[in-house]
């Protein structure tokens, strides 16, 4: 194989694809990127098995082939010759010469024959949305997905696509975020669970733009092509968690609020919670404001905020980080929070649309 291209170009590519190698195997072939020429493109391509990222870019093929050069090496190597015209030239014994202007570097390459190959979706149902769309539903639900083992099902965000929206539901035990976008077109109703690594990658490909995006869902794998990158990634397996049954229909508590105001009262308030490591902060609400208050050893923050009062007086305590993590994702200026008792969780919403609700379980305090 030998080709010519861009440094710019290709160090992006190994940059991007690199996300996809695999850290902790032993197989060392899951630690490379395979690169194939072929016209006048370059593929390059990695997998851990669970996600795989393919970027192809164009180049001066002069001789077809493929090889597998070593991941973390290659894209030291690559990123610092963004600025230069390079050469990549792989004999029959896998040896690989890199040349840019007068200088070479020499990387043994793996056999290509060995490298997983990547599924295809020719024939999947899909669906498309625009791209500011899928990068809102992915930021807006993510936050809420749980990092621990203990029910793997919920390392991942459940996808509903119906002909109208998609819903994408996570939670983690503490919190729930359920968040709807229109759909712009689908060619079945189904759903799917994505790992949250997977759609973090995807949605660092996305932009805050109008363009179609189309994300093709097969059996057990689900893939989208953002701007030559495809992103591939296996599907969670198992009975998601009927998140409809948890959220409250009643409330006797309802205040709508300043989102930028909460949120900065929120994090003056946690800061003397997170000495005691805690992270406790009590919520007062009581005709026209709410008193966020926090305590430890060496003091303690009273926050005012004006609010919109109809219901009941009520003291409630949240973790704050549960509740800054939520508000940090959102762009509404005002929000609605919902409140039953003070051990019953919180919802929150848009005082303006029904895209968005998350849910917070309160801590329980000592009277």
């Amino acid at each position: 194989m030998k080709i010519i291209c861009d440094g710019a170009d290709l160090s992006d590519a190994v940059l991007k694809v690199s996300k996809g190698t695999s850290n902790k195997t032993t197989n060392p072939i899951l630690e490379g990127i395979k690169v194939v020429a072929e016209e006048d493109y370059v593929t390059l391509s990695a997998t851990d098995l669970e996600l795989s990222i393919e970027k192809t870019i164009k180049g001066m093929v002069q001789i077809e082939g493929e090889m597998v050069v070593p991941g973390k090496f290659f894209c030291e190597y690559i990123k610092k010759l963004n600025n230069e015209q390079i050469e990549l030239h792989c004999d029959e014994k896998n040896m690989l010469s890199i040349k840019y202007t007068d200088s070479v570097g020499k990387i043994q390459c793996l056999n290509a024959q060995e490298f997983p190959e990547i599924k295809k979706f020719e024939d999947s149902p899909y669906f498309e949305m625009k791209s500011k769309d899928l990068k809102s539903l992915i930021a807006k639900s993510i936050y809420a997905v749980a990092v621990e083992d203990v029910r793997p099902i919920l390392k991942g965000v459940k996808l509903e696509i119906t002909n109208e929206k998609v819903t994408a539901v996570a939670l983690d035990g503490y919190r729930l975020a359920v968040v709807k976008k229109p759909v712009h077109k689908t060619t079945a109703e189904f759903s799917c669970i994505v790992p949250a690594r997977s759609l973090n990658e995807i949605s660092k490909l996305l932009d805050d733009s109008d363009n179609i995006i189309t994300v093709f869902v097969g059996r057990n794998f689900l893939m989208v092509d953002i701007d030559n990158t495809k992103i591939t990634t296996r599907l969670l397996e198992g009975d998601f968690i009927n998140y409809t049954q948890i959220i409250p229909s009643d409330f006797t508590t309802n205040v709508v609020l300043n989102k930028d105001q909460l949120l900065d009262a929120l994090e003056r308030a946690s800061l003397l919670s997170r000495v005691d490591r805690n992270n406790l902060v009590k919520f007062e609400i009581a005709d026209k404001v709410m008193v966020l208050s926090s305590k430890s050893e060496i003091g303690d923050i009273k926050e005012n905020i004006t609010i919109s009062l109809s219901g009941n007086d009520l003291s409630i305590a949240f973790n704050a980080r549960y509740f800054t993590e939520a508000l940090r994702v959102l762009n509404d200026e005002f929000l609605k929070l919902q409140f039953t008792s003070s051990v019953s969780p919180c919802i929150i919403t848009s005082n303006d649309t029904d895209e968005f609700l998350f849910l917070i379980l309160p801590v329980r305090i000592m009277a």
